[in-house]
């Protein structure tokens, strides 16, 4: 009687883990520590020793890159509909930004409706030769937020954007 209990009881632990692994798994896909080979990121010469980046449109269309937030090597994707940067929590903690730090107080409409989202700023975001200092950025929790956008906070201090066919040019 004992073993058969004793066996269900392993299984209920292991099966309440399931959840926690799940999401461990997919808490910070936005966070990598090398460039992804689906990714095609060149960079132009351009006046006084800045350059322009060229992104590639990957298979959904969309224009993702390996930014640099503060240092640490984040995969962004591009969003123009964004009014500014957006990370997760656990984007943010990887950054610096503590929870004590964070607060949720500004109310702010996504595709996926309205939720509460904390005001940051970056010292800089990179990528490529663009260097942009103090930029802002809005925390979203986890659940509302699973990749990191990069909006217009950062897109209007590029002196140009634009998209030529399959590809986006950032000019600093």
């Amino acid at each position: 009687m004992l073993r058969p209990l004793l066996f269900f009881v392993c299984i209920a632990i292991v099966a309440s883990q399931v959840p926690y692994l799940m999401r461990y798994e997919t808490a910070s896909p936005d966070i990598v520590d090398a460039p992804q080979q689906t990714m095609e990121i060149s960079v132009a010469p351009g006046k006084a020793g800045g350059g322009s980046v060229l992104l590639s449109a990957d298979a959904r269309g969309h224009f993702r890159g390996n930014f640099k937030l503060n240092g640490k090597t984040v995969e962004g994707m591009i969003d123009t509909g964004a009014s500014s940067i957006a990370i997760n929590e656990t984007t943010a903690r990887r950054l610096g930004f503590t929870g004590n730090a964070l607060d949720y107080r500004h109310s702010i409409g996504t595709a996926n409706g309205t939720t509460k989202a904390a005001l940051v700023r970056l010292e800089r975001v990179e990528i490529g030769a663009i260097r942009v200092r103090n930029v802002d950025a809005m925390v979203l929790k986890d659940e509302s937020l699973s990749g990191t956008l990069i909006g217009m906070t950062f897109l209007k201090r590029l002196s140009a954007f634009q998209v030529e066919g399959s590809s986006m040019r950032l000019t600093p």
